[in-house]
């Protein structure tokens, strides 16, 4: 009986740190998301003061 609880417990605790590594993997490809926008948006800015200031007045 002990046994079957234990191999119960060690499936359990295998299922979850699967589901937590997983997890963890979603937030960084979001963080990753993120931060490929923010790159884009300021490098848009730089190019729109240059734009402003180099333009035709």
């Amino acid at each position: 009986m002990q046994n079957k609880i234990l191999r119960l417990l060690m499936v359990f605790v295998i299922l979850f740190s699967f589901s937590s590594c997983e997890l963890v993997g979603d937030i960084f490809k979001a963080g990753m998301g993120f931060g490929i926008f923010i790159v884009i948006f300021i490098i848009a800015i730089i190019i729109w003061i240059f734009a402003k200031m180099f333009g035709k007045k």
